[in-house]
């Protein structure tokens, strides 16, 4: 699966949340960083070609005053044109899926009924649904980063394993697949191939057991 990343930040040097980012998907070979700011003014053709590159589209930003910056909406206005995204009949990017990255300075309890902002980030993403409905993509739960500098070094590696699931799993949400991408890493190395078998094993018991369960209650709508 190819991902492109269409990164939205115009001070991107100075933000030490989007240069960890950089860095962490930086080892994956199938994803690709692309910095819009940099790329001013765009080249419709070549922006149009690296969206029909790639399976997945993530936005990743920072909130400014509750929205994405200037540069995306750009964006999104000089290159997803009709005739390529959508026409009369459609969507003309299904098969692909859209992600997002979003970064806040707020704690995350401020984004909910009762916290300080009130809103959700859904709800600020809004604008985004319609536009995948427009295109045909499928859409991904987002990827919220709140408070990158207050977060501790453990928060970071944490962070740094989920956004690297979130860019290369085809459900990052799903156990399974989390479960699977780390025996993926273990594997293959002496010193932690046991870790890898006992963690290939517990998954293997949590499928028999949704299994049993599944067949328990199968039985009972019988």
């Amino acid at each position: 699966m190819e991902t492109l990343v269409v990164v939205s930040h115009p001070e991107i040097e100075k933000s030490d949340t989007q240069q960890f980012l950089k860095a962490s998907a930086a080892s994956l070979s199938q994803v690709v960083w692309h910095h819009l700011d940099s790329r001013l003014p765009f080249d419709v053709t070549a922006e149009q070609q690296a969206i029909t590159s790639a399976d997945r589209l993530i936005f990743q930003f920072s909130l400014y005053w509750y929205m994405a910056p200037a540069s995306l909406h750009q964006w999104l206005t000089d290159v997803w044109l009709k005739q390529f995204v959508y026409d009369a009949r459609g969507g003309l990017l299904h098969g692909k899926s859209l992600g997002f990255v979003v970064t806040f300075s707020q704690p995350a309890t401020a984004y909910q009924l009762g916290g300080s902002v009130g809103f959700s980030i859904s709800q600020f993403l809004t604008p985004y649904v319609a536009l995948a409905a427009k295109t045909g993509l499928t859409l991904l739960p987002p990827l919220t980063i709140a408070q990158f500098a207050n977060q501790t070094d453990l928060e970071h590696q944490q962070l740094l394993v989920r956004y690297q699931q979130y860019l290369t799993l085809d459900h990052p949400d799903r156990p399974d697949e989390q479960a699977q991408w780390f025996i993926d890493r273990l594997s293959g190395n002496a010193d932690t191939q046991l870790l890898a078998d006992q963690l290939a094993a517990q998954t293997d018991d949590i499928d028999r057991l949704r299994l049993t369960l599944h067949e328990l209650k199968a039985g009972e709508s019988e």
